[in-house]
């Protein structure tokens, strides 16, 4: 059996954990066994089985009602113990790479995190991983039976299966939580970062944070997140949540934007696995244009502009 996590927010499911769930159910087509959805604390309206899952198993309990890494890996094992499970397939989201070493270690597993395709299983078990900070990919062969997988987000598609999942629930047993959340903060009315798709971006070259408007309304116009550069965050033109880069979030949108940001290095580390990069940059020799697909060598405060008129454009016909 192939166990996937399947994490919530809100009491929806987020789009990673429904790739998650689509690769794990493509790779039991390929090994000919069963994926199972597995949710903690919560459950969900959602047809799992169109999303890939021949079942659904819930595990409640009031230790679950608010995340622990603790204890949301105890549910875990508790979980694939009782679906026999080999293979566990968990989203590298935050709560998804706290869980998946405590997990591997019950489980006595091998763990291979920061997986970007489907496994190769015509020789064995074997799969692409991305590292040091997103320079350079290993095909990694796992030869255990038991193996914990955490999937990048935005590395696989959703699809619809067309299944028709069964249905369990279980109550939680392991140990309680010697950790507890005492509030959490959360950004509200904002694409996260991490599931976006379409991610425009600013740094410095858009000289304070009153100019943040015209990012924005791009933004909202085509459907994207905001986000921006370590300095930029560092002087609180805009909040740490949007921080993308080494020492910030990790994105890997269809789509990156940057608009007025050089591409040191260390940014470079968190964007450089978007499939297509834009740079808009008065300095044709900004290091970000090496790592572009698209690149505009202007004034950001007149291509901006244009690109939402343009988009508007588009919008409307």
């Amino acid at each position: 059996m192939i166990a996937v996590y399947i994490e919530t927010d809100g009491g929806s499911i987020k789009k990673s954990s429904l790739e998650a769930l689509a690769y794990g159910a493509d790779l039991a087509a390929q090994t000919g066994d069963q994926c199972a959805a597995v949710l903690l604390g919560s459950t969900s309206d959602v047809n799992l089985g169109d999303s890939g899952a021949n079942k659904t198993l819930t595990i409640t309990g009031d230790a679950l009602s608010t995340f622990t890494a603790e204890t949301f890996a105890a549910a875990m094992d508790q979980a694939c113990a009782e679906l026999d499970a080999h293979t566990i397939i968990i989203s590298n989201t935050y709560n998804g790479k706290s869980i998946a070493p405590r997990l591997a270690v019950k489980r006595n597993a091998a763990i291979v995190s920061g997986v970007v395709s489907q496994a190769d299983t015509s020789t064995g078990f074997s799969v692409r991983k991305s590292c040091f900070s997103n320079k350079a990919f290993a095909q990694v062969a796992v030869n255990g039976e038991n193996r914990v997988i955490t999937l990048i987000p935005n590395s696989y598609e959703v699809k619809s299966f067309g299944l028709s999942a069964s249905a369990s629930t279980s109550a939680y047993v392991g140990p309680q939580a010697t950790v507890k959340s005492v509030s959490i903060d959360k950004v509200k009315g904002k694409i996260p970062l991490t599931e976006a798709e379409l991610v425009v971006s600013a740094g410095r070259g858009m000289k304070g944070p009153e100019n943040w408007g015209m990012i924005e309304e791009l933004a909202d116009i085509l459907g994207a997140a905001t986000a921006c550069s370590k300095p930029v965050s560092d002087m609180d033109w805009r909040p740490h949540s949007e921080h993308v880069g080494q020492t910030g979030i990790t994105i890997k949108p269809n789509l990156y934007i940057a608009v007025g940001i050089s591409g040191a290095i260390q940014h470079l580390a968190g964007v450089s696995s978007s499939k297509v990069i834009c740079v808009i940059n008065t300095d044709p020799e900004a290091p970000f244009f090496k790592a572009a697909d698209y690149g505009i060598v202007g004034d950001a405060f007149e291509v901006v502009p244009k690109l939402i008129a343009r988009a508007k454009e588009l919008k409307t016909a």
